[in-house]
């Protein structure tokens, strides 16, 4: 009674069997190449112009700036 403990496996079926084909063929044509190029991204517009930014830090800082302009003159 030397029966084997192991589980049975069960075979592939032919749908499975080609498809593992398949995904073996076009992972083995993969092999060798170079990593895909990455595409540089377009530059991107800023959400916000260059005017706005100076203005709003003139809003911010512009009252420190005449605050120092009185202390000398």
């Amino acid at each position: 009674m030397a029966r084997s403990r192991r589980k049975r496996e069960t075979a592939q079926t032919p749908q499975q069997r080609l498809a593992n084909e398949r995904f073996a063929k076009s992972e083995a044509a993969k092999r060798g190449k170079p990593a895909p190029v990455v595409k540089k991204q377009e530059v991107q517009k800023a959400p916000i112009s260059k005017g706005w930014v100076v203005l709003l830090a003139f809003v911010v800082c512009g009252g420190l700036v005449f605050e120092l302009l009185r202390l000398f003159f």
